[in-house]
């Protein structure tokens, strides 16, 4: 585990996939905090315990090399303080975002992100030591001192990033520099959550709709044409007014990356995010390649969308109406617990009975509130406490899903910490994803399964279709996007909102068969990257798209009752950080990301769910 930086990867957001509250729903969930902290006050004793043990760090620097004893003794104070301060910061991170418009949870979780980078500070002679001690000895101290063994990995990991580790005052200097680097990030959620103000429209049945993030995300897939494109003409028209302002702020967080990079001697902005995780380059290139290789069966799926619902010129505010309308009843979060525990049965006792536990609990935050982070997310890293969800839910089929998809996490994290220490119990995105959207894909063969009619199985064939649109093709896409604009960058470039907006523009038409007639993309729709918050975290995207291609790996030998590869499955969930992601799925499982075979699954799938579809709409003629 890489001390300096694991902090924020427990914090898996998710794309923004929930709306506005439903009345009818009486059941809500509020989380209950007191099991990190018993009140705000234990909080502070926590912050100043930490600001104490900070002026101790320095004690343990020039101790490494003394003995195989001095270093276990290092390590150990240093994990453990970084383990409070997980703690921590995730309390006040939890407090803000249940509502970000309070002042005094925005100052706290300044505070805890102030000391975060101080403790980087603090400890970032911690890698340059390491290196200098030497790999014989590192490796002779973790034969002689058994206390060592927690943090083997994270020592070879340091040893291997040798070539990208600067001396001990520059290192220093980029920790210094931590916090300024963030600020795009944190600019972007102020504006998208708090500071935009949010239009209304009144739709073709008088309803009042405001276009907030989660408004949008509710009302884009509403059945009349005409108002879908109201709300796309209106909420992209929105972002459009703040684009400069956008496009300075998602500049600023390239040119952060772009600096990193370079003062690290890395190459470029990819290879140090795919070095990070032990990635081989071609996992990336391979992925883009299929997905590119792919587009006609993304652009038979758009086509069939254009029959289903009855439009010949289909354009990009077509993409998200479900494909047939069906009633399916509300799904609140009672119905979402039950069908979830439903649909992950094939898991087996072990996982249903970590699932049964986390869902008799107070350990999330079920529905949109006034102020409220949107989207999803589930945060793991507190590690002698249970992980957290949050969740915008809607009560509707996509709320379901999303529920399913965060506590895939969720069982992730718990399995992770049963089999490993704090020290390897952070586990890469790469693989946590493929935790959750494996969730999903059971989840949408349960509910194809169950359904009562041919319209309600169109729909969720219909949903399952759109779960690899989104994730698969519109993930890559934004791969894509992001390399782009770091290369861009990376060529002595500048990055305007307008030039973001032609970049960003090509690659829609590409993807969506603008020219070749499939879908047409507006102009004034190319804004739409201003809207992305996973563009703050480089090269996150990516990792969507080779989840759902592994999920759909595991899953199809998973549907076809291979018992081994489903203990395979769990075994990977269990090895947490143990290894580099890529080691772990082709050492436990015999999935090798890099090969073109991996992706085949989830081509497959999406051609079986448009066969399924059409032979239903055949023989209703």
């Amino acid at each position: 585990m890489r001390i300096a930086t694991f902090i924020l990867s427990f914090l898996l957001v998710l794309p923004a996939l929930t709306a506005c509250a439903q009345e009818s729903e009486p059941e809500r969930y509020e989380w209950d905090l007191t099991d990190l902290y018993a009140s705000v006050d234990d909080w502070e004793a926590a912050f100043t315990d930490l600001q104490n043990r900070l002026q101790d760090v320095d004690d343990y620097r020039g101790t490494l090399g003394d003995s195989a004893q001095s270093m276990s003794e290092a390590l150990g104070f240093i994990s453990d303080s970084y383990k409070e301060l997980t703690r921590m910061y995730i309390y006040t991170n939890l407090r803000r975002d249940a509502d970000q418009r309070v002042a005094e949870e925005q100052t706290r979780f300044g505070r805890a992100m102030q000391l975060y980078t101080n403790w980087g500070e603090a400890t970032s002679w911690l890698n340059p030591e390491i290196l200098s001690v030497g790999t014989e000895t590192v490796n002779r101290y973790i034969d002689e001192e058994p206390a060592l063994a927690d943090f083997e990995f994270m020592l070879q990991d340091i040893l291997r990033m040798a070539p990208y580790t600067l001396d001990e005052r520059t290192e220093e200097i980029l920790a210094q520099a931590s916090m300024m680097m963030s600020s795009p990030q944190q600019i972007y959620q102020m504006y998208a959550n708090a500071d935009i103000p949010w239009p209304t429209v009144t739709l073709s049945d008088g309803e009042e709709a405001e276009l907030t993030q989660a408004g949008y995300t509710f009302y884009r897939g509403v059945e009349n044409r005409d108002d879908r494109k109201l709300v796309f003409d209106t909420f992209w028209d929105t972002w459009q007014q703040y684009a400069d302002g956008m496009g300075a702020t998602l500049a600023g967080e390239v040119q952060a990356n772009v600096f990193s990079a370079r003062a690290r001697n890395y190459d470029s902005v990819l290879q140090q995010n795919l070095f990070a995780d032990g990635l081989p380059p071609e996992i990336y290139t391979q992925l883009v390649a299929q997905v590119n290789d792919a587009l006609p069966i993304f652009h038979r799926y758009l086509e069939l969308r254009g029959r289903m619902l009855g439009v010949e010129d289909l354009r990009y505010y077509d993409i998200y109406p479900p494909l047939v309308e069906v009633e399916t009843g509300e799904f609140g979060i009672e119905r979402s617990k039950e069908i979830t525990f439903e649909a992950l049965r094939p898991f087996g006792d072990e996982y249903l009975g970590l699932l049964e536990e986390g869902l008799a609990q107070d350990w999330m935050h079920s529905h949109p509130q006034a102020g409220k982070r949107s989207g999803a997310y589930m945060s793991g890293g507190a590690y002698d406490v249970h992980p957290y969800i949050l969740l915008n839910h809607n009560d509707d089929y996509n709320s379901l899903s999303t529920f399913a998809h965060e506590w895939g996490h969720a069982v992730h994290t718990m399995l992770a910490k049963q089999d490993n220490p704090w020290e390897t119990a952070d586990y890469s995105t790469f693989t946590a994803e493929m935790a959750s959207t494996i969730n999903e894909i059971l989840l949408e063969e349960y509910m194809i399964a169950n359904a009562q009619t041919d319209e309600e199985r169109l729909y969720y064939l219909g949903n399952a279709l759109e779960s690899i649109r989104g994730t698969f093709y519109r993930q890559t896409m934004f791969a894509e996007f992001e390399l782009e604009i770091h290369e861009t960058v990376e060529s002595g470039e500048p990055l305007t909102g307008s030039s973001l907006s032609e970049i960003y523009g090509d690659l829609l038409k590409r993807y969506h068969g603008h020219d070749e007639g499939v879908l047409t993309i507006d102009d004034a729709y190319a804004v739409e990257w201003a809207y992305i918050p996973h563009f703050y975290l480089d090269f996150y995207v990516f990792q969507y798209a080779t989840s759902i291609t592994g999920a759909a790996w595991f899953a199809e030998k998973f549907l076809a009752g291979d018992v081994q590869v489903r203990d395979d499955f769990l075994d990977v969930l269990r090895a947490g950080g143990s290894d580099y992601p890529h080691n772990i799925l082709l050492n436990e499982a015999g999935l090798d990301m890099t090969q073109a075979e991996a992706y085949e699954p989830v081509i497959r799938r999406m051609v079986s769910l448009m066969d399924r579809i059409e032979a239903i709409l055949d023989a209703q003629g």
